[in-house]
């Protein structure tokens, strides 16, 4: 009886899986369902059309000051010093111009999920919910037939003036913010200057290292073996001693699939990817082989950190504060601006660059996540539980963000505070990057300002110009910039029922795949295992996850 008990739970959670499932392809896939449902529409949607359509955000939107009932996840950065994002700087100052305010509700740190589902079962929701859509369950296509959210479109063309606008100037965004029925069920993190915004992680290098090698940044994957042998056999770090980490990482996920960050060098990514104009499966394209094959022969020279499959956080900082790391892949704050903050005292000479990834055989250089997605799977979604009399006046107060003041607010906090203009450019205060009580810059501006966390705004790129306070975290993003997105599926979205395939299919196909491409660079299976682990996978139908995925991929272009 147990043995079933457990039987079944287990189905219940691949079940709750499959709904929420993404196609493993840097969670550029996200699932829902397509067609044949009916639709939700705004309960005031008839009522909207009568009226004429709103062109700015009136300043009080009511004079009938009233209380949004508002849950979102909370935010580690935040919660240094407020309890929640009722406090912020931006947040008061909304309220204060707008005469609406939001009562926030935060589940506990790192719960938001579970609490999410739970929240959703309730027939008591609160006015709006601000949530990562890709993690719920049905995706929001079931959540709207099933009552708990409500279609915005006739809202929004009568309301939302500053969101409508950008709909309709950018065909991108009018693609990737709508389901594949066209219909818009948030007020999304938007990243219009997405190249810039989205190319802030990628391979990082130790700049002095190369120069006191003589070398120069590698373009090829060729280069990378050569610095990553004089890293292992030069002693850049100066010790005497033979232990440099030519290329490390962090967060190990047990199996060595970090490596995938040189797999677009030889034409394919770890996942699912674009061949042209259809869907392809990386790992059983030749290019693959060639992958393993190099990664084989750079761990077997000690080129690769062993434990890169286990390293956690301490592991990784300790590596690289202590000059042991010479390469890994990061981002321009977590990799980049806080090791130049604590080696600054330490170790004047320390300095990091970004690299871009190596060309491909057919001269290109390919990033292995989709750098031009513009509309993230972050929003705030209107409940049906919200007051249909006060529709108008929450929409217009979401909509708020995406003016050019709101902007400002969201992104850089108050002018005179947190931020100073010149022109075009904007400079953090003190109160930000020198916090009088000793909060770290991201700590500090999340206290005025949604930009460092996520939220419903279009996240300003010169937040990061403002914030890159190193050469080498300017130039990472520059090199990164160089990137192109062409092996990268756009953001597309599967059933229900494709959802459920897909996840069945690649739960085997992961597993197998993360173990056999482990083996063959450690050295445990040898290179002709390649030709096998092709047809294992060929036999667990990853055919038909392709053809699901092109499916989800026409549907997209359609749009």
């Amino acid at each position: 009886m147990k043995k079933k008990m457990g039987l079944m739970l287990v189905s219940l959670m691949m079940l709750l899986s499959v709904m929420s499932a993404c196609s493993q392809n840097n969670n550029a896939t996200t699932e829902g369902n397509n067609g044949g449902n009916k639709v939700t529409e705004a309960p005031v949607s008839q009522a909207a059309a009568d009226e004429e359509a709103i062109s700015v955000i009136p300043l009080p939107i009511t004079n009938e000051s009233f209380t949004i009932n508002y849950w979102r996840a909370n935010d580690a950065k935040l919660t240094a010093s407020l309890q929640n994002f009722g406090e912020m700087a931006s947040y008061r100052k909304k309220e204060e111009l707008t005469g609406i305010k939001a009562n926030f509700t935060h589940p506990p740190l790192g719960q938001q999920r579970d609490q999410f589902n739970l929240l959703i079962a309730t027939k008591d929701l609160p006015d709006v919910i601000y949530y990562n859509w890709a993690d719920a369950v049905g995706g929001p296509e079931k959540m709207i037939e099933d009552g708990r959210i409500i279609r915005l479109n006739e809202l929004i063309d009568q309301y939302a003036p500053n969101l409508k606008k950008i709909i309709e100037s950018d065909p991108d965004v009018k693609k990737q913010i709508a389901l594949d029925d066209g219909t818009i069920y948030m007020f999304p993190l938007l990243k219009l200057d997405a190249l810039k915004l989205n190319a802030t992680s990628g391979l990082i290098m130790r700049k002095d290292w190369l120069d006191k090698l003589s070398l120069k940044s590698p373009t090829t994957i060729d280069e990378w073996h050569t610095v990553l042998k004089a890293f292992k056999e030069q002693d850049p770090n100066g010790n005497g001693k033979p232990d440099e980490l030519p290329f490390t990482g962090n967060w190990g996920p047990g199996n060595l699939t970090k490596l995938h960050d040189f797999s677009p060098s030889f034409g394919v990514i770890g996942g699912f990817q674009m061949v042209g104009n259809q869907v392809a499966y990386g790992p059983i394209q030749s290019g693959y082989k060639d992958f393993l094959a190099t990664m084989a022969e750079w761990y077997k020279e000690g080129l690769i950190d062993p434990e890169i499959m286990t390293n956690d956080g301490k592991a990784f900082d300790y590596k690289v504060t202590n000059n042991l790391a010479g390469s890994y892949q990061g981002g321009v704050f977590s990799g980049m601006g806080k090791f130049f903050n604590l080696m600054r005292g330490t170790d004047p000479n320390f300095s990091l660059t970004g690299v871009a990834s190596p060309l491909a055989p057919d001269g290109k250089l390919y990033a292995t996540f989709n750098l031009n997605n513009k509309v993230l799977t972050y929003g705030e979604a209107i409940t049906a539980s919200a007051d249909k009399d006060k529709l108008k006046y929450i929409v217009q107060w979401m909509d708020y963000n995406y003016s050019l003041e709101g902007s400002d607010l969201f992104n850089f906090g108050i002018e005179g505070e947190s931020y100073t203009k010149e022109g075009d450019t904007y400079t953090f205060t003190d109160a930000i990057v020198k916090n009088p009580n000793g909060l770290t810059y991201d700590q500090a501006l999340s206290t005025y300002a949604l930009s460092i966390m996520d939220g419903p705004i279009n996240q300003d790129s010169k937040y990061l110009d403002a914030l890159l306070f190193d050469q080498g975290q300017k130039d990472a993003n520059t090199e990164w910039m160089k990137q192109s997105s062409e092996l990268t599926l756009p953001p597309l979205r599967l059933t229900i029922d494709e959802a459920s395939q897909v996840t069945s299919i690649m739960s085997q196909v992961n597993t197998y795949l993360n173990e056999t491409m482990t083996g063959i660079i450690n050295g445990s299976k040898p290179i002709t295992e390649f030709d096998k682990m092709v047809e294992t996978i060929k036999s667990m139908g990853i055919d038909e996850a392709v053809k699901l995925h092109q499916a989800a991929y026409e549907r997209y272009m359609s749009k």
